[in-house]
């Protein structure tokens, strides 16, 4: 039995009609996530992080953070120690808001380490920014989990 070129046209036509249906249903259903909620605001302000991240470009020398399998420890300059800091420590999952995770601290010791939940996976943006003597700072760097 050969079909008539008409169904077959009718057939391709069907199938494109349901595979565009297929696709505005995957699109509708994904999820996307702002990076902030007051994203105008803070791009406005950021001005101010690149005053602070040019304070940490003239300390002696870099931050350095070593990450372990539960914990990242970050260690300051020495022209820090024994100053008291305030830490904003922040870590940034792009993909899924939920994931991110903040915390902000008071120490006196020049190394901090933080431990990190389990469910800790993928690539994090690392977000330091801290405070001595009125002087403030930023750091960033990219980890894989």
């Amino acid at each position: 039995m050969k079909l008539s070129w008409g169904y077959k046209i009718a057939f391709v036509y069907i199938v494109f009609v349901a595979g565009m249906g297929f696709l505005v249903f995957k699109a509708s259903s994904e999820k996307f996530d702002l990076v902030t909620k007051d994203y105008y605001d803070q791009e406005l302000k950021y001005q101010e992080v690149i005053d602070q991240a040019a304070n940490t470009a003239k300390l002696s020398t870099s931050l350095i953070v070593e990450k372990y399998a539960s914990e990242l420890s970050i260690s300051f300059p020495a022209e820090m120690r024994n100053k008291e800091k305030i830490i904003d420590f922040y870590l940034y999952y792009p993909a899924d808001a939920k994931r991110d995770f903040r915390k902000s601290i008071n120490i006196n010791e020049n190394e901090f380490t933080q431990p990190l939940p389990a469910a800790m996976k993928g690539k994090y943006e690392l977000k330091l920014s801290w405070e001595v003597d009125g002087v403030k700072y930023y750091f960033e760097k990219k980890l894989f989990f």
